[in-house]
């Protein structure tokens, strides 16, 4: 299977940086974290990361995650305007939004982070991040939707973000919600205790529901570590090939295909049928049984060491979530 043009020569090699498992350093003065009560202004063409030209009926609106990380516990939150995450998040994008590009018209705010401490941080991501991620989507139905039927897609903390837009935002503007045509809120664990206590919000359950949640954590089967992703969290899960709930394994012959780098040249290209998906319910994770771990290390060495496939959940599964993206919008549009 040949690479899309569209995505050779866009996107670079990258070491991905996501929740707590790489640790580049903020040059931010520890003595000032960005810290304020004021949500970013969406207003500012400058925050954000892609506003497209309408094209499709259906809008994507993506969370990326931490792109932006610093292991101390100050600064806490980085500024708008941090370098190291306007340069990072649009790596994030290529490599994760690009597959409902498709799809969608793909909007992307930029959002301050909660950086890569241990200390404090679901409540800390539930501050200032989820406060511009929120103000974020609200700009976005306000100024940019026009009442199309949308999809959201998250990653990592931006999934943790994305979780409580739902929760909250959603309960609070029923409207906004019945033009959701799905929300991939990957890298984050979605438990039964958050659905239970949002029943306005559901799980998916087969490849063509609409208005619900689809979620999974991937790990390796040979996996030796607790996974720090989930926080001591039970999700649940959709196994992201057959799109079934249950533990039935869907084999990399099912797949669509993913993206990874073709080493030694540094671009994420099409591999076709590389990865497998099974659920494991008692742990609430997907694992792929069928990634070559020496691969993914000279791409991800912690990956590669601990088994912990954060970094690949989206590249691992990239066109099966296109097509599935698209056999959403289109049953929601012929609904309509």
């Amino acid at each position: 299977m040949k690479p899309t043009a569209k995505i050779i020569g866009r996107i670079a090699y990258i070491v991905f940086v996501a929740l707590s498992l790489l640790t580049t350093s903020c040059k931010k003065d520890k003595e000032q974290p960005a810290n304020t009560e004021v949500a970013t202004d969406y207003s500012i063409a400058s925050h954000w990361l892609s506003v497209p030209a309408t094209v499709y009926p259906v809008d994507i609106f993506y969370l990326y995650p931490t792109s932006w990380s610093n292991s101390d516990s100050l600064p806490a939150i980085c500024a708008i305007d941090d370098t190291s995450m306007l340069r990072m998040a649009p790596q994030s994008f290529a490599i994760q939004a690009t597959a409902f590009e498709t799809v969608g018209n793909v909007y992307a705010p930029f959002y301050r982070q909660y950086n890569n401490s241990a200390v404090n941080r679901m409540n800390g991501i539930a501050g200032i991040p989820t406060m511009d991620g929120t103000a974020a989507f609200d700009y976005y139905v306000t100024n940019f939707n026009h009442g199309r039927p949308y999809i959201i897609v998250s990653h990592s903390q931006g999934s943790n973000v994305a979780s409580s837009i739902l929760s909250s935002y959603m309960a609070a503007n029923p409207e906004v919600y019945s033009r959701m045509i799905a929300a991939y809120i990957i890298g984050f664990p979605i438990t039964n205790e958050y659905l239970a206590n949002n029943p306005h919000l559901t799980f998916a359950k087969d490849s063509v529901d609409i208005g619900v949640i689809i979620s999974y954590n991937t790990v390796s089967s040979a996996m030796t570590v607790i996974n720090p992703v989930l926080y001591g969290l039970v999700g649940k899960v959709i196994n992201p090939i057959n799109w079934r709930t249950d533990e039935t394994l869907a084999t990399n012959a099912e797949g669509l295909g993913s993206l990874l780098p073709q080493l030694p040249n540094p671009v994420w290209t099409e591999v076709p049928q590389y990865a497998d998906a099974q659920i494991d319910t008692t742990r609430g994770v997907l694992v792929c049984s069928s990634a070559d771990n020496a691969y993914i290390a000279s791409i991800d060495a912690v990956a590669g060491f601990t088994g912990i496939y954060h970094n690949f959940d989206i590249p691992f599964y990239y066109f099966n979530l296109r097509q599935n993206a698209a056999n959403r919008a289109n049953k929601f549009l012929n609904k309509q």
